[in-house]
């Protein structure tokens, strides 16, 4: 019986500034029945400020209810005391601020315009002098106000190429990442599914850790998708969920 959700944010309550049809009264419905918290791989801006935009747009959410790829890559320079050369908007370093040391790694986020050569050569050359390689995620694109855009993957898979080094991933699709959401709710993993609209970091990556999943047909999601993997269950939008738990129930 399921439990509680791992629901994915962008694509999945939002696309750009414009909140999915249904989503805000399906969230209500489900909060009835289940624990859940929201898994997000967005590192363009910290989870406060991803906080306040979720609140503004209507969702009852809690901000300890939000693990996002920030929060697990900040987690990790701290346990291993360490500081990092970091590429990310400026809002996004702000959050890392408090790190103090000597540089160890080479940090990669959604940097948006900050992904200038400038940046991205610096971040190499560290590469070369011997610092480790961590990203929040590797993912290839998300669904914008005004369509898809670049997200960090292609600029990881640059360094990675020109390094010869691979970035550890510290957001979906680590199981790490996915297993620390679910401890903080109590729950064992077959009591849970993931919901989302990436078909490898939220699908393939939450099976590869031995999860039900759910696509959902909003975001970035492409008929093209259901080639690449098998989701447990296939739903419209997040508006389905409510009814699809209540007949596994």
């Amino acid at each position: 019986m399921i439990k509680g959700i791992l629901l994915d944010i962008g694509g999945v309550l939002y696309e750009g500034d414009k909140v999915i049809d249904g989503a805000i009264k399906a969230l209500d419905k489900l909060r009835k029945k289940y624990k859940i918290r929201f898994l997000s791989n967005t590192s363009r801006i910290p989870p406060a400020k991803l906080y306040e935009k979720l609140k503004e747009m209507g969702f009852d959410i809690k901000e300890n209810e939000i693990f996002t790829a920030l929060n697990a890559a900040k987690l990790f320079l701290e346990n291993e005391n360490a500081n990092a050369y970091i590429i990310a908007t400026d809002e996004a370093k702000e959050y890392f601020k408090d790190l103090k040391g000597e540089i160890k790694y080479v940090l990669v986020c959604d940097a948006y315009k900050n992904f200038t050569y400038d940046n991205l050569n610096q971040g190499f050359r560290y590469l070369e002098n011997g610092a480790g390689f961590i990203a929040t995620n590797k993912n290839r694109y998300f669904k914008d106000s005004d369509g898809l855009s670049l997200d960090a993957g292609g600029f990881v898979k640059c360094l990675e190429f020109a390094s010869g080094k691979d970035a550890k991933i510290l957001g979906k699709p680590n199981c790490e990442f996915f297993n620390f959401a679910i401890k903080d709710m109590g729950l064992d993993k077959n009591e849970v599914i993931m919901v989302g609209d990436d078909i490898i970091s939220d699908i393939l990556g939450a099976k590869s850790c031995f999860l039900k999943t759910c696509l959902v047909k909003t975001g970035k999601f492409k008929e093209s998708d259901l080639l690449k993997a098998k989701p447990d269950f296939v739903i419209n939008s997040i508006a389905d969920l409510p009814k699809l738990l209540e007949n596994l129930s």
